[in-house]
């Protein structure tokens, strides 16, 4: 995601600003809370935290939740919205697990995404880096776009234009997960280039490392 993180650094300031972004998040979170086991000892990582709005509605599910992204200024967002509101269970990182300078010793009982993995070229390697960093058992929850055929983002998208379902699982299921579920947990409705609103649905994968 390196190409990708100056265009995040300058649309953190005003990010929080669309109010569909934020109930988009809560019923992500609403989702993964009802997929997941509850275990209060359970630690967490999401990947692409943004400004950590998938993050903070669950913050009082996890032990500790590390809020890990590329974008320098994402992450000084986060950081301002984390003393506010005083939640000593999160903590930031800079990194991008794709790098291979890039070290984390930290294994999670779960990490979680949203609207992240389309922007990752190299599915499958982020994958066994997420398989790589999760507790046995450990669960991995991914939000994101079905295939749109290129209109969501439009041509000039340097990204992957959503994801078939039975191809992603079958990718998941080759990087080692299994118990994989998919469910639409939410539609975003956007205005397209020719000037037409469509609707986009978003579903949530849930899989579990297990016990090899």
């Amino acid at each position: 995601m390196n190409g990708k993180t100056k265009e995040f650094d300058d649309k953190a300031a005003t990010w929080d600003d669309n109010p569909e972004r934020a109930q988009r998040s809560q019923t992500i979170a609403d989702a993964i809370i009802e997929e997941l086991p509850s275990d209060p000892s359970f630690t967490a990582m999401e990947y692409g935290c943004g400004t950590g709005l998938l993050s903070f509605p669950l913050r009082n599910r996890f032990a500790k939740i590390v809020l890990a992204d590329t974008s320098k200024g994402m992450l000084e967002v986060l950081r301002e919205k984390i003393v506010r509101s005083k939640a000593t269970n999160m903590e930031l990182l800079n990194i991008d697990l794709l790098d291979s300078s890039s070290i984390l010793s930290t294994s999670f009982s779960v990490i979680y995404s949203s609207m992240v993995l389309h922007h990752i070229d190299n599915v499958q390697k982020i994958l066994a880096a997420w398989y790589s960093h999760l507790t046995t058992p450990g669960y991995l929850c991914i939000a994101d776009l079905d295939s749109d055929n290129g209109l969501f983002h439009g041509p000039e998208f340097k990204g992957h234009n959503g994801f078939d379902r039975k191809e992603l699982q079958k990718v998941v299921k080759e990087a080692g997960f299994t118990d994989i579920i998919f469910r639409t947990v939410c539609k975003i409705k956007k205005e397209t280039r020719d000037g037409i609103v469509r609707t986009f649905p978003l579903f949530l994968m849930v899989c579990k490392k297990n016990p090899g």
